[in-house]
Order: structure tokens, then C-alpha cells, then sequence
């Protein structure tokens, strides 16, 4: 509790704390103190005290804390007086849309140029709407892209599509590690379903996609799971986004024809919303039934194995491929990558048998499914093998043996503090209500106990030894804490995708060629070299410098004897630069690939720098690569 409220601390403790409020609300405590420059002053009570007053600090404070400059922010509440905050806040918003323009390091303009807006559009777009609504400004993008495509509807577009380049950049903003302001856990629910609806869309996804994911995944379903589920939908939908815009007749040239032809827009808008849900939910209907257990062709600590299948004739090896992605989807993403692939029929595994987190995941390949072994020793299985600090402070009223998807981004220190604070109430257990917010957000955030009412969460080289990675493999080099918790939480768990490639060892005992596309911090790379197989040459195709640099070192580290090439741009890979680098190595052994939507949390799964793409996704990439490869290996022999 704030122990200058002016109503002092209630009965009952309160779950809409300083950090929720300020987010739901922008609301100012009515007794504070604000100070503004030239002698102007108001207090908090909006009684003026004397024309050499200064308002409080912690006005300033406030806004200066969502990233508006000092004087701005003083220059704001000159303008408007201290009373109203929503004030005060758009007239923030308005100064910083009008300095848009002129600043090129705008993050805002980089996120929707990435997206694959024109920076002329981008800028309109923000000097429009405003900074402060990234919703707003997307709808005005897709108009504009719209209006482009379709010279005879030029005041519509489709405004329902969300992409999720949008998404990731909106979680990619929960990931500002140790910040105070800090929004990742703001919420305000009436029951657990409200809370996730309200959290869904709070994160940028529509009521409707919230609402269809969370009756398909389950009342039980996690946040991860649910967002998984939606950016796989978003991901069936890229190539179609924009539906068939329809025919309508010429509005009159009358004075009302502004109004009529924004009223005309209003229930266009309504039809295509509806169409869109009703896609989705046809979507749904046929979704993919996944396994249950979800164990593949079987996992080392489970009996039921399965040693043979068929593959199609277009689909053998070498050679091999190996692509993965996000298990929750419905069928018609599935069948799409599966067509794409040579109607390979996916493999789903769940890491949570090779590790102490679970992660659900399909991989398509062309591996053979004999013969397979683990990695050695045998990684934890449960939190407290992975973490035993922790078994002496865990309550007994905690049940959790296993992790949730990790993610990209963690529970703040706020959320832990109120943890904290809600348990430090009650000498014993504390009562049912209270247990339930605490394990919401303990599966939520992945946090642990590490003292007496006290949780937090993992730490990178945690997370590092949970994905099979070597100690302190993203520490250092200039990487910050946030890039390392990033990186992490898009690449792959290195014990599951050793397991299903360690039959290449007896068939590549003198060493293997590697093509890895979208290779992150080298997840493919790190199991084939703990599995023992020489890299001989690998092509490492990431367009983010941390990441890039994160393999570059360990492969210095491991004292590879290899060639490591990096490419930044999946479009420099044409056909001419691939049949020059497979004339120069023989060709590739192994393709490996990861998903657009390789997520932790869907937090920024999808998000890896400069792997978003406006017309298509980069699976598609990855299909056009290995298809060249195919057809120049076919070539040489």
C-alpha cells in the first residue's frame, strides 16, 4: 500500500495496486504534490495555495516514468492544470505525435516500418492518430494498403486483421526487465476466464480471436498456450488478410456525403468483422486434435514407441530437413506446412519430458525414427531437480513439479513485491482466494520460490540450463539481460531436438553440412555438437547482430574446426548464392528451420528481428530454400 494515500490502508487487502491503476486509469492520487516551473501552482485537492507553489513531483514523476521528457511533461501541466490527468496524458500524446516526424529513431516508426509499411505511411499514419494508439495507427496502415491495392474502394480497408508482427512488438514492450513501470501483470479480473479475455486483449489480440482461443484451448488453458494458439490462426490467415472489398454505388456530391460515406464505412467495417470471426470459428471447428500424452514417435522416459513409418518418395533424404513449430494450431496450419513439406505428417512433442518446462511443439522431417538416443547425463525433470534451493521455501499449497512455457519476458519486481505483500498478511496459509492470484501468477510468469513469501523470476543462465544450453552462452559481449531473456525464448530446446537428431551420428561420423535458417542463438548447432557430430560447415541464416554474435562466439568458445558463414538476410539466399556456396561444400546434409511464431509465451515468438514479413510468412522462405536445395543436390549427382 502507498503509504501517502490520503484514505490510509484498507481492511482488505487490494488487488488493484499503483501499477494497475496507472495503467487502467492514468489516475493521480487526488492528495498529491506537483511542482510546475514559472511559480504556477495547484495542489493534488485542485485548491490553489499561492501563485509561488509548485505542484508535486510525483506528477511529473508519473509521466516521466512512461517515457515523456521533463519538460514536456511540465509544459503539459502548465497547459491543462494538475486536476485532470487524461488531460494532461493526450496533450503528451499530441506533443509527442507532432515531434514524431522528426525523429529517426522513433521505435514506434521502426516497429511498422519492419512491418513492411513504407516510413512515408508510417509517419501520416502516427501524425494522424497519435502515438499513443497503436491500434488506431494499425487500422489507418492497413486503409492505406488497402486503398493502394484497390483503386475503386478508396475510403475502405480492412480493419479486423491484426498481424502479428503488431503482436510481437506489443509483448516485446512487457519485457522491460526490472523497470517500475512495468505492465506485464496488469490486470483486473472478475473470475479467471475475465482475466484471461481481459489480459488477450490488453496484449493487442481481438475480443473475438481471445474469446474463439480460449474455447478451443480450455477453461485450463495458460496465457501461452492461448496466444500460441491465436498467432498460429494469424498465421493461416497472412496470405488472405485483406478480404474482397465489395461494390457499392457512387455516394451523391451533397453536403452529407462526408457523414454518409463514414457511416457506409462504419457498417462495412461491422460486415468484414464479422466475416473475419466467422472464419476463424469455421477455422476452429476443423481444428488439429493433438496427441495425448503428446510424446512423438516416443520420448526416452515413455514405453510406447514407434520405430517405423512411410514417408512420401518426394519427401526422402538426404537431403534431411527438420522444421519446426507451435503445437496449438488449428488443422489449417498444420496442413498447410504439411502440404508445403511433402505431405510429411508432423511429429508432436511436448518438452516437458526432456526437461523441467513444458513446450509444445510439432516438427516436421524426414529423419529416420530408429535408433534414436538421448543426451547424457539426463537434464532435471522437475523444478526442484533443476532448482533444489527452492524445495525449502515452497509452500505445500504450490503443486507444480513442472514450468510453463518459458518466455521471452518476466514477472516484475512489482508483481513479486505485491506477492509478497499479499502473503506477509497471514502468519499460516493464506486463504483460498489468495493462494489462487499467487499460483495464477506463479504458472503465468514461470516464478519460484526463493524465501519466506518471496517469489522470482528465472534467471537467464536458469532459463540457459533448462534449454540445454551451456552455461552462460548469451552472457556477455555486450548483451543485455533483456536481449539474453529474448534470445532464449526463441530458440529451440536443445535435449528435444538432439533426440530426434542423433540418428545422423552413425550416418555423418566424419562430420555434417548444415543449412540453418532462422538459426537464432544456433539451437540446431549446440545438439548436433553435444551430440558429438563435427560441424564441418554451417550456414547460419539470422538477421539479429545479438544473436548472430551469440553463435559467432560460441562457436569460437568450442573450438569448432568448421566453417561458420553468416548470412543476415534470408533473400540473399537465391538460387545462384546457394549453388555457390553447395559447389563449394558439396552440398547440405541437413536443413533446419523454426517457425515465424517460435515462441515462449507468445510473447514475442514470432517477434526475432527481421523476421517479419508483409506478404507471406517466413516458412515460405524456408520452403522456396529447401526446394532449391533439393533440385541442386538432385542436379550434382
Amino acid at each position: 500500500m502507498n503509504g501517502n494515500s490520503c484514505g490510509g490502508d484498507a481492511d482488505n487487502f487490494d488487488w488493484d495496486t499503483e501499477d494497475e491503476l496507472e495503467i487502467d486509469n492514468y489516475a493521480i492520487s487526488p492528495c498529491s504534490e506537483v511542482s510546475l516551473p514559472h511559480g504556477k501552482a495547484v495542489l493534488g485537492s485542485a485548491e490553489v495555495s499561492s501563485s509561488t507553489d509548485f505542484p508535486n513531483s510525483k506528477l511529473i514523476d508519473h509521466f516521466v516514468g512512461m517515457g515523456f521528457s521533463k519538460e514536456l511533461v511540465a509544459k503539459a501541466i502548465e497547459e491543462n492544470g494538475q486536476e485532470n490527468s487524461n488531460l494532461i496524458l493526450e496533450t503528451l500524446l499530441q506533443y509527442s505525435a507532432s515531434s514524431l516526424a522528426s525523429s529517426s529513431n522513433s521505435k514506434l516508426i521502426y516497429h511498422f516500418v519492419g512491418m513492411g509499411f513504407s516510413e512515408e505511411m508510417v509517419l501520416k499514419a502516427v501524425q494522424e492518430n497519435g502515438e499513443g494508439n497503436t491500434d488506431s495507427i494499425l487500422e489507418t496502415l492497413l486503409t492505406y494498403s488497402a486503398l493502394e491495392k484497390s483503386a475503386s474502394m478508396q475510403q475502405h480497408a480492412d480493419s479486423s486483421h491484426c498481424s502479428s508482427d503488431y503482436e510481437g512488438s506489443f509483448l516485446d514492450d512487457f519485457s522491460d526487465i526490472d523497470s517500475s513501470s512495468e505492465t506485464a501483470e496488469t490486470m483486473n479480473p472478475d473470475s479467471d476466464e475475465e482475466r484471461k479475455l481481459l489480459y488477450l486483449t490488453k496484449m493487442g489480440y481481438s475480443k473475438a480471436e481471445a474469446s474463439i482461443a480460449m474455447e478451443r484451448c480450455g477453461p485450463d488453458s495458460s496465457i501461452a498456450e492461448l496466444t500460441d494458439f491465436i498467432c498460429a490462426a494469424q498465421m493461416a490467415k497472412a496470405a488472405d488478410a485483406l478480404f474482397p472489398l465489395e461494390d457499392k454505388k457512387p455516394f451523391c456530391n451533397d453536403s452529407n456525403r462526408k457523414k454518409r460515406r463514414n457511416l457506409d464505412y462504419d457498417l462495412w467495417k461491422r460486415r468484414k468483422q464479422m466475416k473475419l470471426e466467422k472464419r476463424f470459428l469455421n477455422e476452429v471447428d476443423d481444428a488439429l486434435h493433438l496427441p495425448n500424452p503428446m510424446i512423438g514417435f516416443g520420448v526416452p522416459t515413455e514405453s510406447d514407441q514407434i520405430t517405423q513409418r512411410t514417408l512420401p518418395e518426394a519427401a526422402t533424404g538426404p537431403p534431411y530437413f527438420y522444421y519446426e513449430n507451435v503445437a496449438l494450431a488449428p488443422k489449417g496450419v498444420w496442413n498447410t506446412i504439411s502440404r508445403f513439406l511433402y505431405d510429411v505428417e508432423p511429429e508432436f512433442v511436448d518438452s516437458k519430458y526432456f526437461c523441467a518446462a513444458a513446450r509444445k511443439r510439432g516438427y516436421i522431417h524426414n529423419l529416420p525414427i530408429e535408433n534414436r538416443f538421448p543426451l547424457l547425463p539426463f537434464p532435471p525433470r522437475t523444478i526442484h531437480e533443476a532448482f533444489p534451493l527452492t524445495r525449502k521455501w515452497w509452500p505445500s499449497w504450490d503443486t507444480r513439479t513442472k514450468l510453463n512455457c518459458l518466455q521471452t519476458c518476466i514477472g516484475s519486481a512489482r508483481l513479486t513485491e505485491r506477492i509478497r505483500k499479499a502473503l506477509e498478511r497471514y502468519d499460516d496459509e493464506p486463504p483460498l482466494s489468495v493462494q489462487k492470484f499467487v499460483l495464477d501468477e506463479c504458472r503465468k510468469w514461470n516464478l519460484v520460490w526463493v524465501g519466506r513469501n518471496k517469489v522470482a523470476p528465472l534467471e537467464p543462465d536458469e532459463v540457459e540450463m533448462l534449454f540445454g544450453f551451456p552455461r552462460n552462452h548469451t552472457r556477455g559481449g555486450g548483451i543485455s539481460r533483456t536481449d539474453r531473456y529474448k534470445s532464449l525464448g526463441n530458440s529451440f530446446q536443445v535435449d528435444t531436438v538432439a533426440y530426434h537428431l542423433s540418428v545422423l551420428k552413425d550416418m555423418f561420423p566424419d562430420g555434417i553440412n548444415l543449412l540453418s535458417l532462422f538459426s537464432g542463438i544456433g539451437g540446431a548447432e549446440v545438439a548436433l555438437h553435444r551430440l558429438g557430430i563435427p560441424l564441418k560447415n554451417v550456414v547460419a541464416v539470422e538477421k539479429s547482430e545479438v544473436n548472430r554474435n551469440i553463435v559467432r562466439s560460441w562457436w569460437e568458445q568450442t573450438n569448432q574446426r568448421g566453417n561458420l558463414i553468416d548470412i543476415p538476410d534470408v533473400q540473399e539466399l537465391n538460387g545462384d548464392r546457394l549453388e555457390q556456396l553447395m559447389n563449394r561444400f558439396g552440398g547440405f546434409d541437413l536443413v533446419v528451420g523454426g517457425s515465424p511464431c517460435n515462441n515462449l509465451t507468445g510473447s514475442n515468438r514470432h517477434h526475432r528481428d527481421g523476421l517479419e514479413g508483409k506478404d507471406s510468412s517466413l516458412f515460405f522462405d524456408y520452403c522456396r530454400i529447401l526446394d532449391l536445395v533439393k533440385c541442386i543436390t538432385a542436379r550434382n549427382q
